[in-house]
């Protein structure tokens, strides 16, 4: 047991200590930026669908074009879209819910005039100036799929719950992909903000309801040679709902999605990577198998705790001391984050109280085993 948390801390620390030194983006852009369709799939976004819009077109061309999927909507999400200046598409099959399908239905009208490039943007986000040419030109350059740096921030005033999310998400999103892309390993996908050749995105299995259709979309494509790279320059940004339903709605769907993907997922990916020597899909299957940072932190304590009662009973400290190196591992990655990254979200002596908010998730892992999400539930909105 103590064996099986040092992979994931270990796997975590390398990534937080290469992200602490890097320098330089190992990657390289294209001169010229081919025309692009962005994609934005929505449901019931009628009151941020106008803000994303107008971040987004502001950095289109002529010849880009810009699809909205409005999604089993029932308020006026097409026609503000459609005022606004964009394409817009209606679904309407309330028996298959979840973004994918919004988003195979869009490449599907796609496929009529096809882009050389997809760029996916979700509905309630903000798109920094310069990203989309950003994501495009790498998208072209590497001919593999981009992903942005997604930030999630806590709204003005919010709780020291909410500000830990945030700095836990700091660590999940920007440190752990930067320390990858500064090994040129690939990354995961992270649901908005990602560019995609379409020779990867146009017959990728999009129509499924899975509660993290977009770790599932970035595995895929890393098995078919088409592992997705990070690219920090470019930032889309979003904010957590501030109503507690709206935020453990989001939270259960995300974690179950995360740690059902863990179970599934992880193990045939390490597999096919040991199989054939590859070492990004090793980095990807590694990094995938790394769980939400509250429950490693649990984790890692209960098996502390195991370890020491084992080495009380028997005599042996050899799974206490590994369990100990588990420990300094990550309170040395969470530190390390927290200085070069997160010091603008906690004060230290809020990053103190994490212990506290990880016990407070308990339940939403114990629900994982006696009450496991299955389908997708769009988070409530403020």
């Amino acid at each position: 047991m103590a064996a099986s948390v040092l992979v994931p801390t270990t796997t975590l620390w390398l990534e937080v200590l290469c992200a602490a030194v890097k320098r330089s983006d190992p990657m390289g852009v294209a001169p010229g930026r081919p025309p692009i369709a962005v994609l934005i799939p929505a449901y019931n976004e009628a009151a941020t669908i106008t803000e994303t819009l107008q971040s987004i077109m502001r950095q289109l061309t002529g010849a880009d074009r810009i699809l909205v999927v409005a999604d089993n909507c029932s308020d006026d999400t097409a026609e503000i879209a459609s005022a606004a200046g964009a394409e817009v598409i209606t679904r309407t099959v309330p028996a298959l819910r979840g973004k994918g399908y919004a988003l195979d239905l869009g490449v599907r009208h796609l496929r009529e005039r096809p882009p050389p490039i997809i760029v996916i943007i979700d509905s309630d986000c903000q798109v920094s100036p310069g990203s989309i040419d950003q994501l495009a030109r790498r998208c072209a350059a590497a001919a593999r799929p981009v992903q942005a740096l997604y930030l999630m921030r806590a709204p003005q005033g919010a709780g020291l719950k909410m500000r830990i999310a945030e700095f836990a998400w700091i660590v999940k999103n920007r440190v752990r992909p930067l320390g990858l892309s500064a090994l040129n390993l690939p990354c995961q996908l992270m649901g908005t903000g990602m560019a995609f050749p379409w020779e990867c995105i146009g017959s990728a299995n999009l129509a499924t309801g899975h509660l993290v259709e977009d770790l599932k979309l970035g595995v895929e494509l890393a098995r078919t040679g088409r592992p997705p790279l990070f690219c920090e320059q470019a930032l889309v940004t979003s904010y957590y709902p501030a109503s507690e339903e709206g935020i453990h709605g989001q939270r259960r769907r995300w974690e179950h999605g995360h740690l059902g993907m863990i179970a599934k997922e992880a193990p045939l990916l390490l597999l096919k990577a040991l199989r054939s020597l590859d070492i990004g899909l090793l980095a990807m299957s590694l990094d995938l198998a790394v769980p939400p940072l509250s429950l490693l932190s649990l984790l890692v304590t209960v098996t502390w705790l195991a370890a020491a009662v084992f080495a009380a009973l028997t005599g042996l400290t050899f799974p206490l001391e590994i369990a100990i190196l588990a420990i300094v591992l990550l309170v040395l990655s969470v530190m390390i984050s927290w200085v070069r990254y997160g010091r603008g979200t906690l004060s230290l002596r809020d990053l103190a109280s994490a212990p506290v908010y990880a016990l407070w998730k308990l339940p939403l892992y114990v629900s994982f085993i006696v009450s496991r999400q299955l389908e997708w539930v769009r988070s409530k909105r403020d």
